[in-house]
């Protein structure tokens, strides 16, 4: 110990105070060191030598941290002190560890820990556990075994928008069933004429799904509500609120407010995205009631089997009168791993990417597997191949196959080299080795440059079928230009983020990451409609359209009290 302090031989020091979460303090010349285990505070009786130091730590974190206190015995021969002089320094050291002790728990426990009061404004009940349990229940509502399934219209489908149905009336809202499936819940504003703020995701899912894609936006709209109905502010809010899933959901106040779960978003059943958050926007064609499924089940019919009679001109009357709303947000998991990269439970989506889906048929000509001379082969298989290749090729390296010219300018090809993805999604040879399909998604955030890819990637597939001697049929199955949010939206949910992180940490937040959206969402629908904005929730790994994508608990609740803010300006 010599040249060395007692207490340096404890596991931290005081220059390491809060480094690794955890706190040593010596104690001197006291027969017991406190111990801090939880939240309870303990005596360790601890039998040392003269001279020697034990130090005994927390077995479980305390607000967060790890807390160690040390015993010290200091003799005259360690010290180099007198016995006089060693009396006065235990009565000091105990002073200074009391005030310290009181200084840590107070400012620890404020940061960390919140008292009843705080509790009461974070509504964890209602905002944290119940959106949990409803999420896992919403998860289990399937058309499979085993897995994840709901996909337009199926029975699954139908229970899921009744359980949501019941939500919207347990948080106080008017529920009804519109003509193409959504689920609609509204509560009117202390004005009911004015423009309503609509709030919506959709129910359906891919197959083999999470639990969160989708449902995460309903539940949390549908809780922040509910927390307006238990503190008796629903009715004083500016305008009505509507919000939907595979319907839409409206609360009352000034202004009328409305959360919808929008029918069809992920287009699995039918191919065709958007169905639900479409038609009320007004973009969705007659010519989609006639769509079929692979079973020949058409979208009338599919609405028909569930009691829904459709016709031509109810789907004309589905649009809104874009002068009866305000404005359209989504919460939504971001599907990606910026939010989780940066330590953010939140983020503020800036715009949306455009996105083109593709359906190519190769077609060449049947002959026996070992007659054929591979000179005169025409085979679409090994084309496809080519083809696909081409298109990773294509979307790798942009640059290498797009040149400056009238098609494509500097800043055009800088914005696809770090935003444009394309992706086959499905190949498949049938009825014969002789045809061959497979679908194309193909997205960027610039539109012109989408277009330019697209244009070249015609030529390109073209030239290799007939340098192949088959043939080639490239249909465009669906196209969504890129959506830019709304500033002033984004800047209220911007600050709601803030809001709602400072009052579950109790800290000043740092600046809420503002990211592009490389998935679609029925926000680009809904902008032909009206003004857009959405909130991006962290997902582990940033993984999505899986059974292992994942939400934390408390990320949940963060989602729920930003749309509890965002609200709470319009009351």
């Amino acid at each position: 110990m010599a040249g060395r302090r007692p207490w340096e031989s404890c596991d931290n020091n005081l220059t390491k105070l809060w480094s690794g979460h955890q706190l040593a303090w010596p104690v001197a010349n006291a027969q017991s060191a406190i111990h801090l285990e939880g939240s309870k505070l303990q005596l360790l009786e601890a039998n040392t030598s003269s001279g020697a130091s034990a130090c005994g730590c927390s077995a479980a974190p305390l607000f967060g941290l790890r807390v160690c206190f040390c015993k010290l015995s200091l003799s005259p021969s360690l010290s180099g002190q007198p016995a006089t002089q060693d009396s006065a320094m235990a009565i000091s050291s105990s002073i200074l560890f009391c005030y310290l002790l009181f200084s840590l728990i107070s400012n620890v426990a404020s940061s960390f820990m919140y008292s009843d009061d705080r509790r009461d404004v974070l509504f964890p009940q209602i905002l944290k556990e119940e959106a949990v349990t409803r999420l896992d229940e919403l998860g289990k509502v399937s058309d499979a075994n085993g897995y994840l399934q709901r996909t337009f219209m199926s029975p699954a489908s139908v229970r899921a928008g009744n359980l949501i149905r019941q939500w919207m009336e347990d948080a106080g809202l008017r529920t009804w069933v519109d003509h193409l499936g959504n689920v609609h819940g509204r509560v009117e504003g202390l004005n009911a004429s004015a423009q309503a703020l609509l709030i919506g995701s959709h129910l359906d899912t891919v197959v083999d799904a999470g639990i969160f894609d989708g449902s995460l936006g309903i539940i949390t709209a549908i809780s922040a509500l509910k927390v307006l109905k238990s503190t008796g502010k629903l009715g004083k809010l500016k305008r009505p609120v509507e919000g939907a899933s595979c319907g839409a959901l409206l609360i009352p106040g000034c202004r009328t407010l409305q959360v919808i779960a929008f029918s069809d978003e992920e287009g699995v059943r039918f191919q065709s995205t958007f169905l639900g958050s479409a038609a009320l926007a007004g973009i969705l064609p007659v010519s989609a009631l006639r769509v079929s499924d692979k079973s020949g089940v058409t979208v009338l019919d599919a609405l028909r089997e569930n009691s829904i009679d459709i016709a031509e001109e109810s789907l004309l009357q589905l649009k809104y009168d874009p002068a009866s709303v305000w404005g359209y947000i989504e919460v939504h998991i971001e599907q990606g791993p910026v939010l989780e990269w940066v330590g953010f439970p939140l983020g503020v989506v800036q715009g949306i990417a455009g996105q083109t889906r593709l359906k190519v048929t190769v077609r060449g000509s049947q002959g026996h597997a070992g007659t054929v001379p591979m000179s005169m082969r025409q085979d679409p298989m090994t084309a496809a191949a080519e083809l696909i290749v081409l298109l990773e090729r294509l979307c790798k390296h942009p640059k290498d196959f797009l040149s400056y010219d009238g098609r494509s300018n500097c800043s055009t090809l800088e914005s696809l080299s770090s935003s444009l993805v394309c992706t086959v999604g499905e190949i498949s040879s049938w009825p014969s080795a002789s045809n061959v399909t497979f679908t194309v998604d193909l997205r960027a955030i610039d539109d012109a440059g989408r277009e330019t890819v697209l244009y070249e990637l015609s030529n390109q597939l073209y030239q290799i079928c007939e340098k192949r001697s088959v043939s080639c049929i490239v249909e465009r199955k669906h196209d969504a230009n890129a959506v830019m949010c709304d500033a002033d939206l984004s800047s209220q949910l911007k600050s709601a983020s803030y809001a709602a992180l400072k009052r579950m940490t109790g800290a000043t937040q740092h600046e809420i990451p503002v990211i592009m959206s490389g998935a679609g969402h029925d926000a680009m629908a809904m902008s032909h409609l009206t003004k857009v904005g959405m909130l991006f929730v962290r997902c582990r790994g940033g993984i999505s359209h899986s059974p292992a994508e994942h939400v934390l608990d408390d990320d949940v609740w963060a989602a729920g009290l930003a749309v509890l803010a965002f609200l709470e300006t319009h009351v």
